[in-house]
């Protein structure tokens, strides 16, 4: 039996970062790219962020969410990171119970549950934002920050093409 013939060696460009493996045609394929950043940015989220703190990455997007947007309900925090209600008043529960946020029920709709951060929550906020870009800033030296600018900018953009 003839041996098959043997292809060219794939450039080290073009092998993924771990196992050397050539990507082929997941090369042009953004989400297998987006998934191998992403492990990138959960090793940088676990050290900075998920051990030192113990915070999931649901909860801590919560916090973030809620520095920004206090008085936010668990509902428009659902809608936004399309994650079952479910899921976000269990990370509300747990954060409450924490001290990190407080929880006040609506003036005409009692049903709904206004969010905000309480001091310890926009500590922990002020604090691990900078962390995660100093985490990031080093995991992703091969890039200029004119590059970590630019792919930040087209992953948000990108995200905005989401449909409800």
């Amino acid at each position: 039996m003839p041996t098959p013939p043997r292809k060219p060696p794939v450039p080290l460009s073009d092998r993924t970062p771990a196992g050397a493996l050539g990507e082929g045609a997941l090369l042009g394929i953004t989400g297998y790219q987006v998934a191998q950043v992403t492990v990138v940015t959960d090793r940088v989220f676990d050290e900075q962020v998920g051990g030192p703190r113990q915070l999931r990455r649901l909860e801590f997007t919560l916090l973030a969410l809620l520095h920004g947007n206090p008085g936010a309900t668990a509902r428009q925090l659902a809608r936004a990171l399309a994650v079952t209600p479910p899921h976000i008043a269990a990370a509300v529960e747990r954060l409450a119970q924490r001290g990190l946020l407080s929880r006040e029920r609506g003036e005409q709709d009692a049903r709904l549950q206004h969010l905000t951060l309480t001091r310890e929550g926009a500590d922990v906020v002020a604090t691990a934002v900078p962390a995660l870009q100093r985490g990031e800033s080093e995991a992703f030296a091969a890039l200029s920050p004119a590059e970590r600018a630019m792919l930040v900018e087209l992953l948000h953009k990108a995200a905005r093409s989401r449909r409800t």
